[in-house]
């Protein structure tokens, strides 16, 4: 019996040495209670963030032609700046356009009345794609040809976005909001802006263990002064660095991904008069996305950690079923030192009972691929090298099924 391949969930084993991954509001590293003992954990915003914007890899997002976005609380400064690129239009009028825009409620429902360059700072961080970002600069560039006064133009683009909110040729854009949005969603209480639902699950990682943090004191030497003879330092810090075995989960809902790339409901994502080629960009995405969760590492102060991690472990599973994690294989925390077994394995081996666990309490009955460094089973799943995995999983999602 076959099953759409309509969650695809992906269980991770990172491991980091002396690294901060991610800092909290003191520059500590981020933690989490669970199982009675305080773990490091990684939030899954850092995650999105770092699988988002790395474009030095073979398998980053940008490499697959579909329209970027830019989530900036300075968006409208930039509309302004395109606006007045090459003369294109006069800086006084470019000005009056952002206003007017951000008055029509291209940001907020309610719309603002700031004028000059406070109104070019929203109060919070705005996702827009790319392709919106152009088409609003485009017809604003229009419209002020049109009406080359300020209170003309202004009155115009009003006029103009009252209209764009009944035709919604904004929302029509194909790949209008950008790939981002179409995976980790966006939130706006625009009226000429829609917001989009998540295609793309992430939880915040966290150790398997208890946490192993380390104050790192540090002192900068003045190299003038030290060759003059004098002692001490130009300066004397503190940060906090942390070593972990880290657990990752991410979902990925197949139908809601094709629907937000490809402009169909979710319910004919897998329907039969649905060509696989509609599903293909979804596949591309979901087969990048793989290779990201395992090779790109999230961190602060990379110059002086180097914190660059490739899973040891990977277990994707597909099918309809509801998803759920693998958490709770461990709410114990491992301990650090066991003669019988490494660290590494030990939690490999929890991760994998785990699973048998559910299978066996559920009788579920997912396809599933492993990719592991250590030496790892799991029942009916084919052990795979990572490019054979991203791939097995992208003709899942083209075939349709599983």
């Amino acid at each position: 019996m076959t099953t759409e391949p309509r969650f695809i969930q992906i269980h991770t084993l990172h491991g980091y040495t002396a690294a901060l991954l991610n800092r909290d509001d003191a520059g500590l590293a981020k933690r989490l209670p669970f199982g009675g003992v305080i773990r490091t954990r990684v939030s899954s915003q850092c995650l999105k963030r770092h699988w988002r914007v790395t474009t030095d890899k073979e398998f980053a997002l940008s490499t697959l032609k579909v329209p970027m976005a830019i989530r900036s609380r300075e968006t409208l400064g930039e509309i302004r700046r395109l606006l007045s690129e090459d003369d294109r239009v006069s800086p006084e009028l470019a000005q009056i356009a952002v206003e007017a825009l951000r008055e029509g409620g291209l940001l907020d429902k309610a719309g603002s009345k700031r004028r000059g360059d406070e109104a070019l700072h929203t109060g919070q961080a705005v996702l827009l794609g790319t392709a919106e970002i152009n088409y609003l600069v485009e017809r604003c560039a229009a419209l002020a040809k049109e009406h080359p006064d300020e209170d003309g133009l202004r009155q115009a683009i009003a006029e103009w976005l009252k209209t764009e909110k009944k035709s919604k040729n904004l929302a029509a854009l194909q790949h209008g909001s950008g790939l981002e949005s179409a995976l980790f969603g966006r939130m706006v209480t625009s009226d000429v802006l829609t917001s989009r639902d998540a295609s793309v699950y992430v939880s915040h990682a966290f150790t398997v263990h208890e946490a192993q943090v380390e104050n790192d004191y540090f002192t900068v030497v003045d190299d003038l002064t030290s060759e003059a003879g004098e002692l001490g330092s130009a300066g004397i810090f503190d940060t906090e660095l942390a070593s972990g075995l880290y657990y990752g989960y991410v979902v990925v809902d197949v139908r809601q991904l094709v629907a937000n790339l490809e402009g169909i409901k979710i319910d004919n994502c897998f329907a039969g008069d649905t060509p696989a080629e509609r599903r293909e960009l979804a596949a591309k995405v979901v087969r990048n996305l793989l290779h990201l969760i395992a090779t790109v590492s999230p961190g602060a102060k990379k110059g002086s950690t180097a914190p660059f991690g490739w899973a040891s472990l990977m277990v994707v599973e597909a099918g309809d079923l509801q998803p759920r994690s693998a958490a709770d294989a461990f709410r114990e925390a491992l301990a650090q030192h066991d003669p019988a077994a490494p660290l590494r394995s030990r939690a490999a081996e929890r991760l994998i009972g785990e699973l048998k666990a559910l299978d066996k309490a559920y009788g579920t009955k997912l396809s599933r691929c492993i990719m592991s460094l250590d030496d790892v089973t799991l029942t009916g799943a084919e052990a795979k090298p990572l490019p054979e995995l991203a791939d097995w999983v992208a003709g899942l999602i083209k075939q349709g099924h599983c």
